[in-house]
């Protein structure tokens, strides 16, 4: 079901069931990345958002003050609760900040989401490069949730930490995509926002094939929460139905449009997630 869909049944005067997408995730309290950014996009596709919450992060642009995270029981009966509760139809997970937080969405997944698509944006380091993820997850990344998921959505930065190797050109990109891809045997979409160039280049490995996504590299703006917007922009298109590769091309239209037409308020510079 798409927006115009849910538009006109809306007008009809009877009760509206939209598609439903899950967000583990951070919450941002500038509202640019994290859980926010997560349903403003979610809204954007006709989707009904729900979150579990993983840790509270003080922030603005360019700027993380401090992180707290959620006490991880409450954050697997977030999920449970809402999983048992909701025809979800798709899930994507964000900032999950630690190995504990991590062990406890697993858990929740494992019981009663096996076979729903699952995103996962593997978030470690903040656009102001700030550290968000402790130590010790990482490796609870490669060995319990990439495993389990649809697609994985790193930018070169972290599939430099995942991979251990510096990523600063397209054919280091595309040797990287294949190995991640193989190493956690799942599809992956290794973002190419950060390298320099007129196109903004994303490489999806899936099904054994490597496809290129492109769009005119917007210059001149410094926003966050990119990533978070792409992969739930993803997330949204599976919920309505779209096979992957669609899904990622709206998802990529998306991004690039609330760049394009970001907000600014001075030096401080957000997403638009409604002007596409």
């Amino acid at each position: 079901m798409n927006a115009e869909e849910i538009q006109s049944r809306a007008s009809a005067s009877r009760p509206i069931d939209p598609p439903v997408a899950l967000t583990i995730a951070g919450s941002d309290s500038s509202a640019g990345a994290g859980i926010q950014a997560d349903l403003k996009t979610f809204s954007a596709f006709g989707v009904y958002g729900l979150t579990a919450v993983t840790c509270v992060v003080a922030e603005t642009p360019g700027k993380v003050s401090t992180i707290a995270g959620v006490d991880p029981s409450i954050v697997e009966e977030q999920v449970a609760i809402l999983l048992s509760s909701f025809p979800v139809a798709a899930i994507k997970t964000g900032l999950l900040y630690s190995s504990e937080i991590i062990t406890a969405i697993m858990r929740a997944l494992e019981r009663v989401a096996a076979n729903i698509p699952l995103i996962v944006d593997p978030v470690m380091i903040a656009t102001s490069e700030d550290r968000l993820l402790k130590e010790d997850a990482v490796e609870l990344y490669k060995t319990r949730l990439f495993p389990r998921a649809s697609l994985v959505t790193p930018n070169l930065a972290e599939a430099g930490v995942l991979l251990n190797r510096q990523i600063t050109n397209r054919d280091q990109m595309e040797d990287a995509v294949i190995a991640l891809s193989e190493e956690f045997k799942t599809s992956v979409l290794l973002k190419g926002g950060h390298l320099t160039g007129d196109e903004a280049i994303d490489l999806l490995r899936h099904d054994g094939q490597t496809r290129s996504f492109s769009a005119p590299f917007v210059k001149g703006v410094k926003t966050h929460g990119t990533g978070c917007a792409y992969s739930a922009a993803i997330a949204a298109g599976l919920a309505v139905g779209f096979p992957l590769e669609q899904a990622i091309e709206r998802a990529k239209d998306f991004v690039t449009a609330a760049i394009r037409n970001h907000f600014a308020w001075g030096e401080i510079q957000a997403l638009n997630h409604s002007s596409h």
